[in-house]
C-alpha cells in the first residue's frame, strides 16, 4: 500500500538524498550545490538547494542560519518566477517560526505557502503547508480546530500512498488523543504509525512514533523499563541522523518516564540535559516543558516551596505569552499538585 518514504524538500541536484540522510551530510551537499548554482546564475537551482540548506539548519537547531537560508531560497524562487519553489521556501520559514514559538508568523507563512502551492499546482507543498497549519494548532492546544484537518490530510495521504505523510498525520491525531486522556486510541495510532514508518524506512517518523508509544506505556501501564527501551531505540535513530530537536524531546520524555516512576533525581538530570539542548537551538516550547519537568523534580527533591511557586508562576506567564494552551494547563496542574496555585502572580 505504501512505497518507500521520500523527502520532497530535497529537490533539484539533491533529489537523490534519502529521507534518512544525516543532516550534516544534507547541509554539506546542499551548500556545495547552492554555491555552484549561485556561480552559474541558476535562480531555480539556488532556490531548491537553498531549501535543503534551510531545512538542515532548522533541524540541527541552527535558527539564525535557517532563517537566512529560507529567505534567500524565497528570493531566488521569486527571481526565477517559480511559484511552487516560493511556496516551499515559505513552508520552511513557517515551520521554523513554529519551532521558535512565533505562532502568528507561522500561521501567516504556512497559509501563504498553501495558497502558493495550490496556485503553482504543487499538491505536495500544499499538503505539507496545510499539515504545518494543523500541527501549529495542535501544538498550541487548539484540538477541535485542527482535528478535522489532521483527519482530512490523513485520508489524502492514505489515498496517495504517501507513507511519510500518513505517519505524520497518525502521530498528530494520536497526540491529540493522548493529551485528552484517550490512551488506548492513542497507542493504537502510534503503533500503526511505527509499523508504516518501519516498512517505509522512515527513521525520523519511526523515532517519533516510538517516543509516543513510550509515553503511553509509561503513563497508562506504568511500564518503566519498556518505555525506556523504546526511547533508547528512538535515540539511536536520532543520533544517526543528527536530529537535534527530536533528540532533545526524547531526553525530555525520558525525564517524564523517570519522574512518573518516582526516580526524581534521575529525572532532574534528564530535564537539565534537555533544557540545555533546547536552549542551544532556541526552541521555547521545549525549554518550557523541560523547565516544568525540572521544577517538579526539584520540588519532589525538597526545593523550597516559595521557589517552586515562583518558578511555576513564571512558566505560566511565559506560556500565556507564547500561546501554548495545553502546556499552560500542565503548569496549572503542577501548581495544584504542589499546593502553590494561590501564590501565582497575576
Amino acid at each position: 500500500m505504501y512505497g518507500k518514504a521520500f523527502a520532497p524538500e530535497y529537490q533539484g541536484a539533491l533529489n537523490t538524498l534519502s529521507v534518512n540522510s544525516s543532516l550534516t551530510d544534507v547541509l554539506a551537499v546542499g551548500t556545495r550545490e547552492l554555491r555552484a548554482a549561485e556561480r552559474a546564475g541558476q535562480h531555480g537551482e539556488v532556490a531548491r538547494s537553498g531549501l535543503a540548506v534551510a531545512e538542515a539548519h532548522r533541524r540541527l537547531g541552527q535558527v539564525g542560519d535557517a532563517d537566512r537560508a529560507w529567505k534567500a531560497s524565497y528570493r531566488a524562487a521569486r527571481a526565477a518566477g517559480d511559484t511552487a519553489a516560493m511556496a516551499w521556501a515559505l513552508w520552511s520559514g513557517g515551520t521554523l517560526a513554529r519551532q521558535r514559538g512565533a505562532f502568528p508568523l507561522a500561521w501567516r507563512l504556512l497559509g501563504l505557502a498553501a495558497e502558493l502551492g495550490e496556485r503553482g499546482g504543487d499538491v505536495v507543498v500544499r499538503g505539507y503547508s496545510l499539515a504545518g497549519l494543523a500541527e501549529t494548532g495542535r501544538i498550541q492546544g487548539d484540538y477541535e480546530a485542527v482535528r478535522r484537518l489532521h483527519e482530512q490530510l490523513l485520508a489524502e495521504a492514505r489515498r496517495r500512498g504517501e507513507a511519510r505523510h500518513t505517519v505524520w498525520a497518525l502521530e498528530g491525531i494520536a497526540q491529540i488523543h493522548r493529551n485528552t486522556g484517550e490512551y488506548d486510541t492513542a497507542y493504537a495510532l502510534f503503533e500503526e504509525a511505527a509499523e508504516i514508518a518501519a516498512r517505509a524506512d522512515d527513521r525520523r517518523g519511526h523515532a517519533w512514533a516510538l517516543r509516543g508509544l513510550a509515553d503511553i506505556v509509561s503513563v497508562r501501564d506504568g511500564d518503566v523499563e519498556r518505555a525506556l527501551t523504546l526511547l533508547s531505540e528512538a535515540e539511536t535513530a536520532c543520533r544517526a541522523m543528527k536530529l537535534s530537536s527530536a533528540l532533545a524531546y526524547n531526553h525530555k520524555m525520558r525525564g517524564n518516564v523517570l519522574y512518573r516512576a518516582g526516580r526524581w533525581a534521575e529525572a532532574r538530570g534528564l530535564y537539565e540535559q534537555a533544557l540545555t539542548e533546547f536552549r542551544a537551538m532556541s526552541e521555547p516550547r521545549g525549554q518550557a516543558l523541560a523547565r516544568l519537568g525540572l521544577a517538579k523534580s526539584l520540588a519532589r527533591l525538597g526545593r523550597d516551596r516559595a521557589e517552586t511557586a515562583a518558578e511555576l508562576a513564571d512558566l505560566a506567564r511565559e506560556l500565556e505569552r507564547i500561546g501554548l494552551r495545553h502546556a499552560r494547563e500542565m503548569v496549572a496542574r503542577a501548581q495544584q499538585e504542589f499546593g502553590v496555585a494561590a501564590e501565582v502572580v497575576r
